[in-house]
C-alpha cells in the first residue's frame, strides 16, 4: 500500500508542479506581456523551428546508432529502425510518467530484439552516465565563457567570489569524504551504493574497449552538439534574441537541461529557467519567456507527434514478433 501511494506520488508531483508552474508563469505577467508573448510564438519563423525540428530527429537517429555500439560487444545488433522507434516512445512515455521510459525502452528491446531486459537496460544506464558526463563538460563550458557575468549575478544577489569559492570547496571536500566512508564502510546500504558506483563506472570505462569506441564517441559529440544547435537556431525566431552569442545561450541551455528533469518534460519550469537566464545578459521577460515556450513546445510536440506514430509504426514493422 505505502509503495503504491509512493509510485502514485513520482508520477502525480512533478506533473502538479508542472501545471502549477504553468499558471504562476501565466499570472505572473501582465495580460500585455502576455499578448506579446502569444503573439510571438503564433508568429515564430516555422523555417527555424523547422531546422530545430529536423536537428533534434537526427540526434535521435545518432543515438539509435550509438546504442548499438553498446549493444554490440553483448553480442547482439538491433535493427537501427527499430532503436529510433523505441527511443522516441521512450521519450514519449517520459512525458506522462518520469524515467518510465527507460524501463519502457529494456523491454521494447527484448521483445522486439531478444535482447535480455538486464543488458539492454545496463546499456541505458551507460548511456545516461555518459550524458550525464556531457552535460557537466557544458556546464563547465558555460562557466568558463561567461565567469564575469555569472559572477556578477550572484555578487547582486549578496555572494562575493570569495564565499562561492568556500562554498564549492566544502562541497568537493564533502564528496570526497562521503566516497571515502562508502569506500571503508561495512553497513549494507554503503555497500550496495559502492556496488551501483562500481558499476557506472565500469560501464562508462568498456566504452574505451570497444570495438567502434571512435565511432561511439563521435555520436555522443555529435548529439550534444545536436542538442545545442537545435538550442542555438531558435534564437531566430524572437527578434531581441537574434544578436545573442553561443556562449550567452549555453548558459541559458544549461538552465533548461537542469529544468527538463524538474518535471515531466520541463512543462512549466523551461520557459523560465531559460527567460531567466536570458534576462542575465539583458534580454526583457517576454522576449525570453517567447523563446522559452517556442523552444518547449517545438521540442514537445516533436516527442509526441513521432513518439505517437513510433508506437503505431513499431509493432507494424515487427509482426512476425
Amino acid at each position: 500500500m505505502k509503495k503504491s501511494l509512493t509510485n502514485k506520488l513520482k508520477t502525480l508531483l512533478p506533473i502538479a508542479l508542472g501545471v502549477f508552474l504553468v499558471w504562476y508563469s501565466f499570472y505572473s505577467t501582465t495580460p500585455e506581456d502576455r499578448q506579446q508573448i502569444l503573439f510571438y510564438v503564433k508568429e515564430a519563423d516555422l523555417f527555424w523551428v523547422g531546422i530545430s525540428v529536423f536537428i533534434g530527429i537526427l540526434s535521435h537517429i545518432s543515438r539509435a546508432i550509438r546504442w548499438n555500439y553498446l549493444l554490440q560487444p553483448l553480442g547482439y545488433k538491433p535493427k537501427v529502425s527499430n532503436n529510433v522507434l523505441i527511443i522516441l516512445i521512450a521519450y514519449f512515455t517520459n512525458l506522462g510518467i518520469p524515467r518510465s521510459g527507460e524501463i519502457l525502452r529494456a523491454t521494447a528491446l527484448t521483445t522486439y530484439e531478444k535482447v535480455p531486459f538486464e543488458k539492454g537496460f545496463g546499456t541505458i544506464v551507460t548511456e545516461r552516465v555518459v550524458d550525464l558526463f556531457m552535460l557537466f563538460t557544458v556546464v563547465v563550458t558555460a562557466l568558463f565563457l561567461q565567469t564575469d557575468v555569472i559572477l556578477n549575478v550572484f555578487q547582486q544577489r549578496g555572494f562575493n567570489p570569495t564565499s562561492l569559492i568556500v562554498l564549492l570547496g566544502i562541497g568537493i571536500l564533502g564528496i570526497a569524504m562521503f566516497l571515502l566512508f562508502i569506500k571503508k564502510s561495512k553497513f549494507q546500504f554503503a555497500q550496495k551504493i559502492k556496488r551501483f558506483v562500481k558499476g557506472l563506472v565500469e560501464g562508462v570505462l568498456s566504452i574505451f574497449k570497444m570495438k567502434y569506441k571512435w565511432a561511439f564517441i563521435f555520436h555522443t559529440i555529435f548529439i550534444w552538439v545536436a542538442y545545442i544547435a537545435m538550442f542555438w537556431v531558435i534564437k531566430f525566431t524572437v527578434p531581441e534574441t537574434i544578436e545573442l552569442t553561443l556562449s550567452q545561450l549555453l548558459v541559458a541551455f544549461t538552465a533548461g537541461a537542469f529544468a527538463m528533469s524538474a518535471t515531466n518534460g520541463g512543462i512549466g519550469i523551461y520557459p523560465i529557467a531559460v527567460s531567466s537566464s536570458l534576462a542575465v545578459f539583458g534580454i526583457s521577460e517576454v522576449s525570453g519567456d517567447a523563446f522559452g515556450w517556442i523552444m518547449w513546445i517545438s521540442q514537445t510536440m516533436m516527442v509526441v507527434i513521432f513518439g505517437a506514430i513510433s508506437f503505431l509504426v513499431l509493432p507494424l514493422l515487427n509482426r512476425n514478433q
